[in-house]
């Protein structure tokens, strides 16, 4: 409620009045909406997003969503009027945004916003205020209470329960009303005011009070509760608003004290970027747990079918046996037609078995080699912190499973660098990630199998060095000491990034295999970044050690 306060105070006098200029639905549960100014095109995002339902200005955004059913019911209904009235009542998380013909004219369109959790909403209403378009429709089997359609007069939501915090209160009929009853602090404040917020009450009451009986509370606590409570109507009242980032959140409300410096960042800027954030991050984990679970069906169904191959490769040996038991029938004086034919089905099985070695030994390797290709996978994606890295594995894991359906139906085994090569998950240049040791050597370290097959086989020179954590899914790391020599201190550091970006970056110390990178050969016919080596000397790497080298940003 105090953020939705502070975006207000901001739009009044920025946005009234403005001209509609364009509405767009850039994703299912957001409508972007141009309002031009003398300034330019100020553009707004109204969000019923269950977890993040929102509104704020934006940067101009990219032409998308301008088809969909809603944006075009708002251009038409829009079409000619300006925003001259925003209105927001009591303690309701509620926005109307009045548009007509001229500022002084009635107004012919209302576009209000409700930003109430799970039962947020946005509907366009008309002069009469009747329903002409809802983001969405409300039926009567999913609330009695309040059903919603198109058509239907608009009905404001259900009143609040608690008392509007109002300045003119006193402290004793303050205090009297949190003391009604001996619940946690938190519950009290809650329970006894509208628009008071989890985040709200973080900010107010020092650690660890939230959980306090009100009736623990001190004089001199009870004080400073006060000032605190103060403060912040105050601040709401005289519209203080900015934006500062905290640990847990973002503040947007202020109170002046000794030595504080006024926020410079607008609340609608700030709320923007860190929007933005919490919806990538949000994507984020939802892509990575998808292609977890797929990696690790494709994972389950390897090794299904390499068990399949070794019950079948363990039963080769039996073909010896059913050879003597064929020789023994035929070594009868007079063997009958009966036990001619079941010695010639069992050397005909014997002979089958046999032959079959060839077969299922490269299956075995085939299904080895994907087993260690899809580990791998999932440790990229555990260590994925992009959104842009989990489509690139994404892409890969695509570009195995088609390559692995046309091995099957082709009945062969080989697998995919060429089918690899054409899928569009692997268009476009590699981009490893790019660091320096202390005395400036580049290192650079694949995030994912394309980046490995990059940076070993197409960057490397002869006289590079390539690291990899030993007998553990993870990152190459190449060394370019093809430039200059390396020290000790190089060669450790490249250790260090292999041991951090592997499945053992937990661990204290990893041992890690450092091969010169003529001594790296590709495996014919195995997917891209899977290589064998000769040789190599064992580093010992410390995963927490590497961090000096990564960028800040990166945990």
């Amino acid at each position: 409620m105090t953020t939705l306060r502070a975006v207000l105070a901001e739009w009044r006098p920025l946005l009234v009045p403005t001209r509609f200029e364009k509405a767009q639905q850039a994703s299912p549960h957001a409508l972007q909406i141009g309002l031009r100014s003398l300034s330019g095109i100020h553009w707004l995002e109204l969000s019923w997003q269950a977890d993040a339902a929102r509104l704020h200005t934006i940067p101009p955004p990219p032409r998308q969503g301008d088809g969909s059913t809603l944006a075009q019911q708002l251009q038409h209904g829009l079409r000619g009027l300006a925003l001259v009235e925003i209105r927001q009542q009591g303690w309701e998380r509620v926005v109307e945004l009045g548009f007509a013909r001229r500022p002084d004219d009635p107004v012919q369109r209302w576009l209000v916003a409700e930003l109430m959790g799970r039962y947020s909403n946005l509907l366009l209403l008309d002069g009469d205020r009747q329903v002409v378009a809802l983001a969405r429709q409300v039926k009567p089997q999913q609330s009695r209470l309040r059903p919603i359609g198109t058509g239907d007069p608009y009905q404001p939501p259900p009143p609040l329960a608690g008392e509007p915090p109002r300045l003119e209160e006193g402290f004793e009929s303050w205090q009297r009303r949190l003391k009604l009853l001996p619940v946690p602090l938190a519950q009290a404040l809650r329970g006894a005011y509208q628009g008071i917020s989890p985040a709200l009450l973080r900010q107010l009451l020092p650690a660890g009070w939230g959980e306090r009986p009100v009736d623990t509370l001190s004089p001199p606590e009870w004080q400073q509760l006060w000032q605190a409570w103060r403060g912040w109507l105050e601040a709401v009242e005289s519209e203080r608003f900015g934006w500062q980032l905290e640990p847990e959140g973002f503040r947007c409300w202020w109170a002046p004290k000794a030595g504080a410096i006024e926020p410079t960042v607008t609340v609608n800027q700030g709320l923007a970027a860190y929007i933005d954030e919490h919806l990538t991050a949000q994507v984020l984990l939802q892509r990575r747990q998808q292609l977890g679970r797929r990696l690790e069906a494709a994972a389950e169904r390897e090794h299904r079918q390499a068990a399949e191959q070794q019950a079948l490769l363990a039963a080769v040996p039996e073909s010896e046996a059913l050879q003597r038991r064929a020789d023994a029938l035929l070594s009868q004086r007079q063997p009958g037609r009966a036990c001619i034919e079941e010695a010639q089905k069992l050397y005909k099985t014997a002979r089958k078995r046999r032959r079959s070695v060839a077969a299922i030994t490269p299956r075995l390797e085939l299904h080895q080699q994907r087993l260690t290709w899809l580990e791998a996978s999932l440790t990229y994606l555990e260590q994925a912190d992009s959104l842009e890295q989990v489509e690139q594995l994404a892409g890969e894991l695509e570009a195995l499973l088609a390559e692995r359906s046309r091995g099957s139906q082709g009945g062969g085994v080989q697998t995919g660098n060429r089918q690899a090569r054409r899928s569009p998950a692997t268009e476009g240049v590699p981009q490893p990630l790019e660091l320096h040791t202390a005395s400036g050597l580049p290192l650079h370290v694949g995030r994912n199998h394309r980046q490995n097959e990059w940076i070993a086989f197409r960057q490397a020179r002869r006289g590079d060095l390539w690291f990899h954590a030993q007998e553990l899914p993870g990152s190459h790391v190449v060394l370019k000491s093809s430039q200059q020599e390396a020290s000790e201190g190089d060669l450790q550091a490249a250790a260090d990034l292999a041991a951090h970006f592997s499945r053992g970056r937990g661990n204290r110390r990893v041992p890690v295999v450092m091969v010169p990178i003529e001594e790296l050969q590709r495996i014919p016919g195995a997917a891209p970044g899977t290589v064998r080596h000769r040789g190599g000397t064992v580093l010992w790497g410390e995963p927490q050690r590497a961090l000096s080298l990564l960028p800040e940003q990166r945990p």
